[in-house]
């Protein structure tokens, strides 16, 4: 983890050792395999992967109520505790236009489904001579997938709690 207020003098240090500096972000909300194999393939395009993490706020306006459903501690937690991810930062804005302007990395990585769109950062990016790349992602895997299978599961089972029968928590009849 690193605070967002020294991002800027990070990144102006790696680029002092040569390194070449790849920056993601997203929500990353429920971490899960989708997530691993993408920031592992990101990483794999340069020496140092900053993954720019949505805040709270941040992925409520996005997404909507109800997320996100781990606070961006942990999530950032979870991130920084994968080998594949050198540093996480957390920005609070919609976009990561600004943190990308701090960061000014030499690869800017999204997912597939940003392919033909515009990319938030590409032209600062390329302004400053560097690459935007997609990286498709595993079908089927995405934090919305997984919560509506839960909820799926949930639906199935019987009883008034959604299947736990003896911890209904309604009030005994006197």
């Amino acid at each position: 983890m690193i605070p967002r207020r020294s991002v800027r003098a990070l990144c102006a240090r790696l680029r002092s050792e040569g390194k070449r500096i790849v920056f993601t972000n997203g929500c990353f909300d429920l971490l899960h395999a989708g997530h691993a194999q993408y920031l592992r393939r990101a990483a794999g395009l340069g020496d140092v992967l900053l993954v720019g993490l949505n805040g709270d706020a941040s992925v409520r306006r996005l997404k909507g109520e109800g997320r996100p459903v781990q606070r961006a501690a942990d999530r950032a937690y979870l991130l920084a505790s994968l080998s594949c991810v050198s540093y996480v930062t957390i920005f609070t804005e919609d976009t990561p236009a600004r943190l990308i302007g701090e960061v000014i990395p030499h690869v800017l990585v999204k997912g597939g489904d940003w392919k033909g769109k515009e990319i938030v950062g590409s032209d600062v990016v390329r302004a400053h001579g560097g690459a935007v790349k997609t990286i498709r992602f595993l079908p089927g895997r995405s934090t919305t997938s997984i919560l509506d299978r839960a909820a799926e599961i949930r639906r199935k089972r019987p009883g008034p709690s959604g299947g736990r029968t003896g911890t209904s928590r309604s009030p005994r009849a006197s």
